[in-house]
């Protein structure tokens, strides 16, 4: 990075220092083209006053660095300073001639087939109608460029590599907080900065702390991953060792292998949590939206958790009003299902599990109330984490996974829901979820 900048400040420098010696000489010409023309306006009117005043014999008194020519109206050389005008031909066609000859005064700018100079021509037309002409060499200008042309080609070198170390210079100070930052993400108090770079830093430092975050949440429930697969593997593994030694006998056979049946299927709901989780974390998973009416998947998620309820001495009343979204239909299921699963198992002998789902103005409630054991305000904050239980020997007691809520929380955060919860130790919770309600449907 830090070369491409520099090689673009070279590239910039050498544009624009070559393009500043080319105007300044362009400009340099221009207004030296101004200064000779300028120039020989003035000399030729003072000319033109001296020959109306003693006629042409009085040029040959004068000495002058300019060439001067006087064509009468038809075109014929009359006088020259600097050559023959018997053997000169006619200047009728001269441009600064013709242009003298019509408005009284004409210039040009050529190469003179007479004395081979790149000449300035000036022409003023007298008052017997003849043309005093005056011609001064024009390429003086670039003559001296030429001649200075290696002390030019020194200073640009110079100026050259004097801008490539200021140019060195600027990209360290601009890559400088880069560089500090990229050694110290973890803090970068320290860091210099300016105005321009904060946005970006901010961005990094945060995608750090997001890596750092995902990274210890990944260590996290790897040891938690083990640690919930190794229980109901441990049990599995004792009881089939106390079968296969012949240490159980009749009446424990059967409970045993009733104990194994319980390990396994917890296991395997624990492994379906796991990969849902990693499926609802994973980029590639879409959601299949269409119109989904929540009361009717409230009805058939209550319909499928009745016989749970029923065991757990629980009822489950409904209470809701038809309210559409856009939504993952079994998503939204789960969702419910996951909720309402909650709440009966952290009931009550005799308890109750009310499932709302209503409009409120745009958005659509669906509210999971209970009136199990509650939960305490230190701990509400984080039951939606994985493996997170408030009463972790309960959890086991009842099969939980401690993965509930934690797909909840995925799958609102993908339908851009929001989750709020309210609850009280010893008197119950409820779980409200609020979803864009799709008012066109």
């Amino acid at each position: 990075m830090k070369r491409k900048i520099l090689t673009y400040f070279i590239y910039v420098i050498v544009a624009a220092t070559l393009a500043t010696m080319m105007m300044m000489a362009v400009i340099s010409s221009r207004m030296f083209e101004t200064q000779v023309v300028e120039s020989m306006r003035y000399e030729a009117e003072a000319l033109r006053a001296l020959i109306e005043a003693g006629g042409e014999a009085r040029l040959d008194e004068i000495g002058s660095d300019v060439r001067v020519t006087i064509i009468d109206a038809q075109g014929d050389v009359r006088y020259d300073n600097e050559a023959d005008p018997a053997k000169m031909e006619s200047h009728a066609q001269r441009p600064e001639v013709i242009a003298a000859l019509e408005t009284g005064v004409g210039e040009d700018v050529r190469n003179s087939q007479t004395v081979s100079r790149n000449t300035f021509y000036y022409a003023l037309r007298l008052s017997d109608g003849s043309v005093l002409r005056m011609a001064r060499e024009a390429s003086n200008i670039w003559s001296i460029y030429m001649r200075a042309a290696p002390l030019i080609a020194l200073l640009l070198a110079l100026l050259i590599g004097v801008c490539v170390f200021s140019a060195s210079l600027l990209t360290e100070r601009l890559i400088e907080p880069i560089e500090q930052m990229t050694a110290h993400l973890n803090n970068v108090s320290g860091v210099a900065r300016y105005p321009e770079l904060e946005p970006f830093m901010t961005m990094i430092q945060k995608q750090h702390e997001e890596i750092l975050r995902s990274a210890d949440m990944r260590v996290e429930f790897t040891a938690n991953v083990s640690h919930e697969l190794k229980t109901p593997l441990t049990s599995i593994s004792g009881y089939a060792e106390l079968i296969e030694n012949g240490m159980a006998c009749g009446e424990q056979v059967s409970r045993f292998a009733g104990e194994i049946r319980k390990s396994a299927n917890r296991l395997l709901t624990l492994i379906n949590d796991i990969i849902r989780l990693s499926q609802l974390d994973s980029p590639e998973q879409k959601l299949h939206t269409e119109p989904v009416n929540l009361a009717q998947v409230a009805q058939a998620v209550a319909e499928q958790l009745r016989m749970s309820a029923e065991k757990m001495q629980v009822s489950i009343r409904l209470d809701t009003r038809p309210v559409v979204i856009s939504a993952d239909r079994g998503m939204m299921e789960e969702l419910i299902y996951n909720l309402c699963d909650n709440a009966i198992r952290y009931n009550v002998r005799g308890g109750s599990v009310c499932i709302d789902v209503h409009p409120a103005r745009d958005r659509a409630i669906v509210c999971v109330q209970d009136t199990g054991i509650g939960i305490s305000r230190e701990h509400q904050e984080h039951i939606f984490e994985r493996f997170y239980r408030v009463d972790k020997s309960r959890s086991k007691a009842t099969g939980g996974t401690g993965l509930g809520l934690a797909i909840v929380k995925h799958i609102a955060a993908k339908h851009n829901a929001t989750i709020a919860v309210d609850s009280e130790l010893g008197r119950g919770t409820s779980i409200s979820v609020s979803f864009e309600r799709l008012t066109h449907a």
